[in-house]
């Protein structure tokens, strides 16, 4: 005895046989199976329920047993009921928590980052979502889907679409510096997916290890191991990394040179220089991670690596921070001899990024809204940085903030003997502080006596969020 029933915009399938078949009487069987649906998330709170007659046709039973089961359930407080609204799940109704002792799969994961759980979001690696510009982007879509050929919504190139490809070719040269063409450009969806596919490709080509530097991305270090590779982490000054410290040994070399992730330094002349030449001299890569190179305030923006040797450095940009990372839009400049192999396993992983995507920010950034769009944001975050300065020179003066030039996070370092760092950070949690420390992007583990830091994305919330999150930021850091 099965139901599937979509009255509430979705299809649940209730089964009763086997409730039925150890003994257990009709009302109770369907009680229990709604109640099942409840406690697992199946039907979340706030569902409308078919009526009583429509689900007692549906399961072949009498209206009047599903109307007994129906007032169980709210008085349980499993559901509510009221005359003329019909029947809904309660919105107290929640799932039930794991079983003791089960981790859930974020938890088991060393790389996995602290996600949102409180009021105030003030963790890095986001931009203030509420400033997407929806308006231009309905508009910019309207008009790449009116004039885009039939062609283009067929199976393309796995390098994607030649209209983002050729926008981007002219914008990355003109405010990057990027030194490419659309032929060797390829459209990924995410920095992450570029990163897997460039290791993979390197690992064919005999790579057993990727350079990484000592502070960075957990999760792209695990896509590098994912891959085959081996991460080498190299050591962080306040020149960047220290690129003196390559071998032979990697294949790659990935880099975040114009705004180190996340302790801020950009990659000093000189070692770029010297990155560049360790490629060439030993038949190696360079991976430049761009991820924020629009943001920049107090210096002029540092133009991309890649210029230095397009041949020997892979450019990875993204909109995750100019837009929004729920776009999946990331490019990468490939050297000649990577564009094949990187575009084949594009092929494999999902044939191509989606395409009326890619057609909308190729129409945002030939119109020059792409260009307003992100003029506005550099001011805006400008200001959010500013008043994060004054509000810690005011209540926190013992904070040192670091990284604050350009980007869309500070670094908080907290002096010797202040809380530890796993402490600050529960603390941080019972106030309904989300937020990451610098111990999670290390890549190697943290001597016990580092003084505690932590990452804050400034970027992150709404406006109207952000007094508060401040407020409680410094409420925090002064009980440290």
């Amino acid at each position: 005895m099965t139901s599937s029933w979509t009255s509430f915009g979705g299809d649940l399938h209730l089964d009763l046989t086997e409730r039925r078949a150890a003994g257990t009487g009709l009302r109770v069987a369907l009680e229990d199976a709604l109640r099942e649906a409840v406690q697992d998330g199946r039907l979340a709170p706030g569902t409308r329920l078919p009526s009583s007659r429509a689900l007692g046709e549906d399961l072949g039973i009498a209206r009047n047993t599903v109307v007994e089961a129906y007032g169980q359930l709210t008085a349980e407080g499993w559901l509510d009921s009221r005359q003329g609204s019909g029947t809904t799940v309660a919105r107290r109704a929640r799932p039930e928590p794991p079983t003791p002792g089960r981790r859930p799969a974020s938890a088991a994961d060393p790389t996995a980052p602290r996600r949102r759980t409180g009021r105030h979001d003030l963790m890095s690696g986001r931009p203030d979502l509420s400033l997407f510009p929806r308006t231009a982007w309905l508009a910019a879509a309207r008009r790449a889907l009116a004039t885009a050929p039939h062609d283009a919504l067929d199976y393309g190139s796995p390098l994607g679409r030649i209209e983002l490809r050729q926008a981007l070719t002219h914008y990355l040269a003109r405010v990057r510096g990027v030194r490419t063409d659309p032929d060797h450009l390829l459209v990924c969806t995410g920095v992450t997916q570029g990163l897997g596919l460039l290791c993979t490709a390197l690992r064919d080509r005999g790579a057993r290890a990727l350079a990484v530097e000592e502070y960075g991305l957990p999760p792209q270090h695990a896509v590098a191991r994912a891959a085959g590779l081996t991460t080498l982490p190299l050591p962080l000054d306040d020149e960047g990394a220290r690129v003196d410290r390559l071998d032979s040994r990697p294949g790659a070399v990935l880099l975040t040179p114009a705004h180190q992730y996340p302790t801020g330094a950009p990659l000093s002349a000189e070692r770029r220089a010297d990155a560049v030449r360790w490629a060439r001299e030993h038949d190696r890569y360079v991976i430049e991670d761009d991820y924020d190179g629009e943001f920049r305030y107090d210096r002029q923006p540092l133009g991309a690596m890649q210029a230095l040797d397009p041949e020997r450095v892979v450019y990875a940009g993204t909109a995750a921070k100019s837009l929004a990372p729920g776009l999946r839009l990331a490019w990468l400049a490939l050297p000649d001899t990577l564009v094949e192999p990187v575009a084949r396993l594009k092929t494999l992983a999902d044939t191509m990024s989606p395409v009326l995507d890619q057609l909308t920010l190729a129409e945002l950034i030939t119109s020059g809204t792409y260009d307003r769009h992100v003029r506005r944001c550099r001011l805006h975050y400008r200001r959010r940085r500013d008043r994060l300065v004054t509000a810690l020179a005011e209540h926190a003066p013992h904070v040192r903030v670091t990284g604050i030039a350009a980007g869309l996070h500070a670094v908080l370092q907290l002096p010797p003997g202040s809380t530890p760092e796993p402490e600050l950070l529960a603390r941080a949690q019972a106030a309904g502080l989300s937020l990451n420390g610098l111990i999670w992007h290390r890549a190697t583990p943290t001597p016990t006596d580092t003084p505690p830091a932590l990452v804050i994305g400034y970027a992150t919330p709404p406006e109207h969020a952000f007094p508060a999150a401040l407020q409680a930021l410094c409420e925090l850091l002064r009980s440290a």
